[in-house]
């Protein structure tokens, strides 16, 4: 038998990582064994996305998948970013881990960044989803089955009516004129909670809705959760 390259998938909470992981597992090429999530310490929140913590841990569960944490500061220089990040794939790298995936789409400069970070580590970059046409690639997330949630929207692109919504196909025909279909530009980003890259959903419901640094955020609650913390 064959052993495969084992790899962490690059996991924002979001529907693009979750993809790449579906089409990763569905070619059997690597072997993945864990999630790579950076995590803000002052929060308890998933960077950028701002997803609780406790949601990532029912997606880690739901995945079963193990999930290393990038944990950083509030604020958090690039210098101290780049250092955790380093000090996180060193541990992975020393637990045999080789590749890592990532669920970018066109950004050549972000994949870029990346490839150079892991060759100085000695890993290998892995894109699935790399120049996929996004508006084909939206609509083929929703038929696999994938639910996602709108969890933050950049205002300067987005009505901030949108976030909270879910990603599926009214979203699409909804979106204005120049939004890529799958946020790529930063329009927005999701967090992804029933798929068949799941065992089982995650229900979720949007809690309130926040202006911080400059983006609308929709904190997200286990359906039925209390709308405290």
């Amino acid at each position: 038998m064959q052993v495969r390259p084992r790899a962490l998938v690059s996991w924002s909470s979001g529907k693009d990582s979750a993809f790449a992981l579906h089409l990763v597992r569905q070619s059997q090429e690597l072997e993945i064994v864990g999630l790579l999530t950076t995590v803000s310490s002052a929060f308890g929140r998933v960077a950028m996305h701002g997803v609780r913590e406790s949601l990532l841990d029912a997606q880690a569960e739901a995945l079963r998948l193990q999930c290393l944490k990038v944990l950083i500061p509030w604020p958090c220089s690039n210098a101290i970013y780049e250092a955790q990040l380093s000090k996180a794939l060193q541990q992975a790298r020393a637990e045999r881990v080789t590749h890592v995936v990532f669920g970018d789409l066109f950004l050549a400069d972000l994949r870029a960044y990346r490839e150079a970070q892991l060759a100085a580590l000695g890993l290998t970059p892995v894109f699935p989803l790399w120049q996929r046409d996004t508006s084909e690639l939206a609509h083929e997330m929703i038929a696999a089955g994938l639910r996602a949630t709108l969890t933050c929207i950049d205002p300067k692109k987005l009505p901030p009516s949108f976030v909270g919504r879910t990603f599926d196909e009214r979203l699409l025909a909804d979106l204005p004129e120049g939004i890529d279909p799958c946020g790529e530009n930063g329009e927005f980003h999701t967090f992804a909670s029933a798929g068949p890259m799941f065992d089982h959903p995650i229900e979720v419901e949007p809690g309130e809705t926040v202006a911080r640094d400059g983006f609308f955020f929709a904190d997200l609650l286990p359906k039925g959760a209390q709308r405290s913390g």
